[in-house]
């Protein structure tokens, strides 16, 4: 009698292939480090040292890193780590909650999209295209720009982090649309789909709950690669002065500072610029694995 084989889901084998993938399991791992550096790192400066991001000793200056100060200080005297901790937070607060919106929008079309078919399709592709031919940064730039941050301001939050989400979220789904518009053209066709409609499921309904869930895989490689983007498009708004005002800091903003004086300051510039890098870097390599992972052809029968 043949022994029976106890089957696994797709996403039971891509954990599995992915926990193969030393690379990204270990920028996982520094990634997490990461955001626990930047996400406790300021009570703890503040219980231990007694500095905050804001805080300011003048007469001290920008002094080099030392046990006091690891990070060194800038130039009015603020202590590098804890701003550099604080800045992690702004940057990576921005590109969670820009990508959350590029996703939310850029799935939601993308399905709709290629569900509706037709006309309803051709014309929603055309405007997608015609957004896709304007440069993509000149568009934030201009909202950047043209709206005051004090006419945005919700829930408590700074107008700049406002403007930052919906700038950056709301031109960076063109992308996504495109790819769940793809899966679901492929998948609309498929015998539970047919099963659904013949059963009498509404229309929304096997959309989201039965088309939509199985575009996953695409969706999750494509944000993990999204992130690292909206954070070097805000880091590039920071250095051109329109994004995170002062006195709050972002790592795009404090990497404009310490180029401006790397010559003779290099910590304002290396540390913040280091761990900036090393997470894109974290950020690129766990998106790798996610695409390995997740691929189907190389799920095993």
């Amino acid at each position: 009698m043949a022994e029976l084989v106890e089957g696994t889901s797709l996403w039971q084998d891509a954990w599995r292939r992915w926990r193969k993938h030393r690379v990204s399991v270990a920028s996982a791992v520094v990634l997490a480090f990461v955001i626990v550096f930047c996400a406790i790192g300021p009570p703890l400066v503040q219980a231990i040292w007694g500095w905050t991001y804001e805080m300011q000793d003048i007469p001290l200056g920008a002094v080099p890193p030392s046990a006091e100060h690891p990070f060194g200080t800038d130039q009015l005297g603020r202590d590098l780590m804890v701003r550099t901790m604080h800045g992690g937070r702004v940057s990576l607060l921005v590109a969670l909650v820009a990508t959350a919106v590029s996703l939310t929008v850029g799935v939601t079309y993308g399905a709709v999209s290629g569900y509706s078919g037709g006309r309803v399709d051709a014309a929603m592709m055309r405007f997608v295209d015609i957004m896709m031919s304007t440069p993509y940064l000149l568009l934030v730039i201009v909202l950047m720009a043209v709206i005051p941050p004090s006419s945005v301001s919700f829930a408590g939050l700074d107008g700049s982090f406002v403007l930052m989400f919906g700038a950056l979220g709301l031109v960076s789904w063109l992308v996504l649309a495109r790819i769940v518009r793809g899966q679901v053209l492929s998948l609309k066709r498929r015998e539970f789909v047919e099963a659904a409609r013949a059963i009498g499921v509404k229309p929304h309904l096997i959309l989201f709950r039965h088309i939509v869930p199985n575009t996953l895989g695409p969706v999750i490689v494509y944000a993990s690669m999204t992130i690292p983007g909206v954070m070097l498009s805000e880091a590039f708004l920071s250095f051109l002065g329109l994004g995170i005002r002062e006195p709050q800091a972002s790592w795009g903003t404090l990497v404009n500072e310490g180029s401006n004086a790397m010559s003779v300051m290099p910590w304002l510039l290396v540390f913040p610029g280091g761990l900036m890098t090393l997470t894109l870097f974290c950020l690129n390599f766990l998106g790798d694995g996610l695409r390995d992972a997740l691929d189907p052809s190389a799920r095993k029968s």
